[in-house]
Parts: structure tokens; sequence; C-alpha cells
């Protein structure tokens, strides 16, 4: 036999990972047992209230995500509102990186976006970078973030080498 190699038909590398912030956690629980004291002891004004419930669905909905790279795509999620996500097809992304974040260098914490980045961001550390064709960087703060990174471009190199 000759010529190239049989390609076996390989599946693509998965990797999943979950990132928490407890003071999100911690917070947000506080705000919603305040807004129920309050509530119920002005019941007549818990309109009034309102807000802290905001912050306390807010902080609880971001402050505790799920990572996963498929053979198709990044996409993040959070654990206790799952309708909240962002997903990132591979096809728009040119390679992945790991390096060193911090919230202020992404804008803050929580899902952001900046002229020529958007973030996930609810720690400094480890973070996983995503350049995209458009240009922008996308980057989600997660333990492991070197390993997703191999996962990611060996995926969009097995993609790359499928459809030649």
């Amino acid at each position: 036999m000759s010529g190239s190699p049989q390609r076996r038909n390989r599946r693509p590398a998965e990797w999943k990972s979950r990132v928490a912030a407890p003071w999100m956690l911690i917070g947000g629980g506080l705000l919603a047992i305040a807004f129920l004291v309050l509530a119920s002891l002005f019941i007549d004004r818990a309109y009034v209230f309102l807000g802290l419930l905001a912050a306390a669905v807010a902080l609880l909905a971001v402050g505790w995500l799920e990572v996963s790279v498929t053979g198709r795509e990044v996409a993040v999620r959070s654990v206790l509102a799952p309708p909240l996500r962002r997903r990132v097809p591979l096809t728009k992304v040119t390679e992945a990186s790991a390096k060193h974040a911090r919230p202020m260098e992404l804008g803050g914490w929580g899902f952001r976006r900046l002229p020529k980045r958007s973030a996930v961001s609810l720690r400094a550390g480890d973070a996983l970078w995503l350049r995209l064709e458009s240009g922008r960087d996308f980057v989600i703060t997660v333990d492991d973030a070197a390993r997703a990174a191999r996962v990611v471009n060996g995926n969009l190199t097995a993609a790359r080498q499928g459809s030649r």
C-alpha cells in the first residue's frame, strides 16, 4: 500500500469545567434573604425592595458557570440560570491560548463586552483566550485553561485537515 495512510474518523475532543465566584453566590444569597425579610416586614411597600431582588438574581445567575469545549463550539452557561449563555462556534475561532487575566483588564466581573474583547470573568487567574476571525478576543476565566486551549486548537486542526 502506497500513498497516504488512511485516516480514522476520530471524534472531536471535549472538555468541561465549572467556575464559581463564592463572593457572588454568598452576596446573592444574602441579598435574597434581605429582600424576603424586608418585603415581609413592609408588605404594603415590598416593590421598594425589588432592586435587592434584582441584584440577588444577577449575582446568583453569574456566580457559577459551566464552560465546555466541543467539536463545534466553546460555550459558557450559568449553572443556576441555564438560559444565560454565550456560545462561540469554532468556525469563528482562529486560535486559543491560556494566559493570566484580571477582571479589571476584562471590564469587570460577569459577562462583559469591550471594543476589542468580550469576556466572562469571575476572578483573576487562569483564562482561556479565544482569538476570533473578527480580530476580537473572547476571554473566559476558568481553571485548567491550558488544557481547554489545547482541546480547542486540536479540534481546529482536525477540522482544517478534514476539510482538505
